[in-house]
């Protein structure tokens, strides 16, 4: 008996039992149940999952070369319908033409700063793999205003230059869901709106974690009238130190997981998974926790 037969009445039972708010009564599985669960869920497919680029001892900077994507994609491939990238430069312009062989859609972006010569770099890539046939969303920066690096005036510049140069597809920007709401320029700006959705970076625990990130997606819906809303990132780490409720375990990453996977099956919810591979070089920016957001392991082997 295969694997995925001798555990599908579960991962059915899982979604027909899937309440909102609560998600999957996990109580009633043991240990070794959500290690099948956590693959059923996986096998059975993604909308989207967010690339990692960098293998161990590589950092944002090093030029990475197409065999290296292309190993990473045909992991990738039988288990998601989207790849989301995060730059358009030093070998990330890769990923969505390697994507898009295999099949796959793309969401790139433009990873946008306070260095002026590097972002003009990232926009005319963006604009050029948009003109290839390779972008089916474009990202126009990430996080950038949460980060204070440019001003909502100078990344609406962006964001514009982008949209007429490329009028037949999907423009945004990606940021925290609340950005959203204090933006309305920016928001307005935007075709879809892309948003950011992390109930572990709030320090929420695991058992309120669906719930939160419910709502945080209902605040993003609500500043966006109307327009199409995206969750671009949301994971939660397998190790590293905890934030206030939120504790970074392999069981609470699986079961993080199966709430977001099912929910977003259910209610119908465009959702990239974060992230793909462990990557070491976010433990700079993160903390310990930063090396552990991937579904696969830093040697590329499935976790679990």
């Amino acid at each position: 008996m295969s694997f995925r037969k001798e555990i599908q009445v579960s991962i059915e039972q899982v979604k027909a039992n899937f309440t909102q708010n609560i998600g999957v009564e996990f109580k009633k599985y043991s240990e070794d149940d959500l290690v099948k669960l956590w693959r059923e869920t996986l096998e059975t497919g993604m909308h989207g999952i967010c690339f990692s680029m960098y293998e161990d001892g590589q950092e944002p900077g090093d030029t990475i070369t197409e065999e290296q994507v292309e190993r990473r994609i045909k992991i990738l491939k039988p288990y998601t319908k989207w790849i989301r990238s995060f730059s358009c430069i030093e070998g990330n312009e890769n990923i969505p033409r390697i994507a898009k062989e295999h099949g796959l859609k793309t969401l790139v972006g433009a990873w946008l700063g306070d260095d002026l010569e590097k972002n003009e770099e990232e926009i005319e890539a963006l604009i050029k793999l948009a003109k290839e046939g390779c972008v089916d969303i474009a990202a126009v920066g990430n996080e950038v205003l949460y980060r204070k690096e440019l001003t909502e005036e100078e990344l609406l510049v962006y964001i514009n230059r982008v949209k007429k140069a490329i009028p037949t597809i999907e423009v945004g920007y990606v940021d925290a869901y609340y950005e959203f709401s204090k933006r309305p320029a920016i928001t307005e700006a935007c075709d879809v709106i892309l948003a950011n959705c992390y109930p572990y970076w709030e320090g929420c625990s695991i058992e309120y974690s669906l719930s939160h990130m419910q709502q945080m997606y209902n605040q993003a819906k609500e500043a966006g009238k109307g327009k199409r809303i995206i969750i671009t990132e949301t994971g939660w780490p397998s190790q590293g130190s905890s934030l206030g409720g939120a504790h970074s375990n392999e069981q609470n990453s699986m079961r993080y997981f199966i709430n977001s996977q099912v929910w977003s099956e259910v209610d119908e919810i465009e959702m990239f998974y974060f992230s793909s591979f462990d990557e070491s070089w976010k433990v700079g920016t993160e903390g310990d926790v930063g090396a552990y957001w991937g579904l696969w392991d830093k040697h590329k082997k499935l976790k679990y």
